[in-house]
């Protein structure tokens, strides 16, 4: 009589990456991961509309805006303000995209979760309250008080 052939367990699936956590926090669990993961894509998203809509605002505002004759200096003061606030939300989308984009890389790699000052853990906490962190604290306080 021939024997039924032994099936094999299904080989378990390794943890999400061995993202690097501070010494008294848990290691990164699916679930966490993957609620990293969907703030920045949402994130990601958010931040592609606004660049169309800023896109799209700042050059109506080129457009519309001429030569300035006819225009008191009050009008060409205020049209210039906006094209200005308009530049600088541009500017900080962008850097937020390259952030998030950032970030996505360091998840794919590995590295997601290392300090790039000091090359120490940033903290999961941290990383769940603002899943584009680079720094850890005590790197990101020295920072900001430069």
């Amino acid at each position: 009589m021939k024997k039924a052939p032994v099936k094999k367990a299904p080989a378990k699936k390794a943890a999400p990456q061995s993202l690097v956590v501070l010494e008294h926090e848990e290691a990164w669990s699916k679930e966490e991961l993957a609620e990293v993961l969907a703030e920045l894509h949402e994130q990601r998203a958010h931040s592609e509309q606004i660049l169309a809509e800023q896109v799209a605002d700042l050059s109506g505002l080129l457009r519309d805006s001429g030569d300035g004759a006819g225009q008191d200096q009050a009008d060409l003061g205020a049209t210039s303000f906006e094209r200005d606030h308009e530049l600088t939300v541009l500017n900080h989308e962008r850097g937020k995209l390259a952030q998030i984009d950032r970030a996505l890389a360091r998840i794919d790699d590995g590295t997601y979760g290392v300090c790039e000052s000091c090359g120490n853990p940033i903290g999961k906490m941290r990383l769940m309250a603002f899943p584009r962190a680079t720094l850890c604290m005590p790197c990101k306080q020295r920072e900001e008080r430069r």
